[in-house]
């Protein structure tokens, strides 16, 4: 890409910009996808001069990048492309100066990214639009949580859409990002292998699990008012799903995939009173130890006293009704403080028909892996022969494809895919508004069911795979919650 643009990040100093995006700026810009006049433009309430910034930013560089993909030789470089401006989103002091910055240049591409509290949007949008910084050329990029429920969504959606047209706005999801996320895409439609083979007939089940072996951090006051149906399974787990699960787009352009996802979106069985208490796990964590450190429990972490039933685990069966995936359980899971950091989806393909080999011990349904984090890759589980042995005896060995290994590089963020789809305005990747407003509708439901019967979180120790509860709720379809170690 040799587009010039202009990247104006409000919350420029921010946790969000230091460790996520300036680092992916820098490798984009060090791999000369960036002509030398384009520009990166950081907004924040501190009192910089523009050498504390650039010391600033060097140093969130050295800490969030490994030292070997760090190059001190190409700072200056990057440097040069750097600027700050003061100003606060929430009033109008200093917007003249950023309107007289960014209207230098009034025919590049222009994207404002807000990595800013939600409450700001509105404000943030109707500043650009009075101060005249909005044109064809204009993207807004919006970060989660967009929304609290479907009615602050449809607030936010309203808010933004005011000022920019749908195809302007970039509702950011990071996990898809991912190369592993965008390899399903071509393992299901680039293979002939799987497409006969991915539907209710051949797959029994399939699960997506996303652990977080950290705490809530500082994010303790928004994660106690928000819980991790609304953190992750409104956003990362519902889009992760739609993937699997969607059909074919025409192709890879614009709205198509889009409107694949908003299908499945639509198809979702409606999880609500009556089967609340048999298709949803709700969790919050106790004191533990987690890769052999003690850790606390989330009240502790909170630094309450008093009870919280915000949930810090959330388990789901999911269905859809349609005719590729019905009767094919979809099992979701999602939670802090657990054994491992993982996020993968595991696609369970039905057993053979017949056994013939009267020595099995036991015949292991293939298994479809795909890991997002860590050590991104795909394994397909296939039973074989082990040798030397009389009989028939049999033992399950993966295909394995690791991405590190045999592309021999360093995979990138998915905030540099991202960030380069946003500048060369591609929105496919991104999510759209009637997607995240139909995802609240059904996420919505649940939450209401489980206010009108009062289900309260179930304790699990830190550095446990959750509560016992999620076990029971895949176990009672003689199914079981794919641990095996990484």
């Amino acid at each position: 890409m040799k587009d010039t643009f202009d990247l104006i990040i409000f919350g420029g100093t921010g946790d969000l910009a230091v460790r996520k995006l300036l680092p992916a700026l820098y490798h984009l810009d060090r791999e000369g996808q960036f002509t030398g006049e384009s520009r990166i433009i950081s907004l924040s309430r501190r009192d910089f001069s523009h050498d504390d910034y650039l010391r600033f930013v060097l140093d969130g560089l050295k800490r969030y990048i490994p030292e070997s993909r760090f190059n001190q030789e190409h700072w200056p470089c990057f440097a040069g492309k750097l600027h700050f401006l003061r100003l606060d989103a929430a009033s109008q002091s200093n917007w003249e100066c950023l309107r007289m910055l960014v209207n230098e240049h009034p025919g590049r591409v222009r994207v404002f990214y807000l990595a800013v509290s939600p409450d700001l949007y509105g404000p943030t949008c109707a500043g650009l639009s009075g101060n005249d910084l909005v044109n064809r050329q204009t993207r807004i990029v919006l970060e989660k949580p967009i929304g609290f429920n479907l009615a602050s969504a449809q607030l936010l959606n309203n808010q933004v859409g005011q000022v920019f047209s749908e195809q302007q706005i970039f509702r950011i999801d990071h996990y898809l990002g991912k190369e592993t996320v965008q390899n399903l895409l071509a393992l299901r439609f680039a293979n002939s292998l799987f497409e006969p083979l991915w539907r209710g007939h051949y797959i029994d089940h399939v699960q997506i699990t996303v652990a977080e072996d950290i705490g809530i951090g500082s994010r303790g006051r928004f994660y106690d008012t928000t819980g991790a149906l609304r953190d992750m399974v409104q956003n990362h787990l519902l889009q992760l799903l739609c993937l699997v699960a969607m059909e074919a787009p025409v192709n890879l352009e614009q709205d198509e995939i889009r409107n694949e996802k908003l299908k499945v979106l639509t198809a979702l069985r409606p999880i609500v009173k009556d089967v609340i208490k048999d298709k949803t796990v709700r969790g919050q964590y106790i004191g533990g130890a987690v890769s052999g450190k003690v850790v606390p429990a989330y009240l502790d972490d909170l630094d309450k006293t008093t009870e919280s039933e915000t949930e810090t685990f959330v388990a789901l069966k999911v269905e859809i009704d349609n005719w590729r995936w019905a009767n094919v359980p979809f099992y979701l899971r999602t939670g802090k403080r657990m054994t491992e950091k993982r996020s993968e989806i595991v696609v369970q393909f039905t057993p053979v028909p017949h056994l013939i080999f009267s020595t099995a011990e036991q015949l292991i349904p293939n298994h479809l892996i795909m890991r997002l984090q860590p050590d991104e890759g795909i394994k397909l589980m296939l039973m074989t022969k082990r040798p030397r042995t009389g009989g028939f005896h049999l033992h399950p060995l993966p295909l394995n494809l690791s991405f590190a290994q045999a592309f021999q590089m360093d995979y990138p963020d998915a905030y540099e895919r991202l960030l380069m789809d946003i500048i060369l305005g591609n929105p496919a990747l991104f999510m759209r508004g009637d997607e995240v407003e139909i995802a609240w509708t059904w996420i919505d439901n649940i939450i209401d069911g489980w206010h009108r019967t009062k289900i309260r979180p179930e304790n699990y120790m830190a550095g446990t795979w959750g509560p016992a509860g999620s076990d029971v709720l895949i176990g009672r379809d003689k199914r079981a919650w794919y641990n095996h170690p990484i």
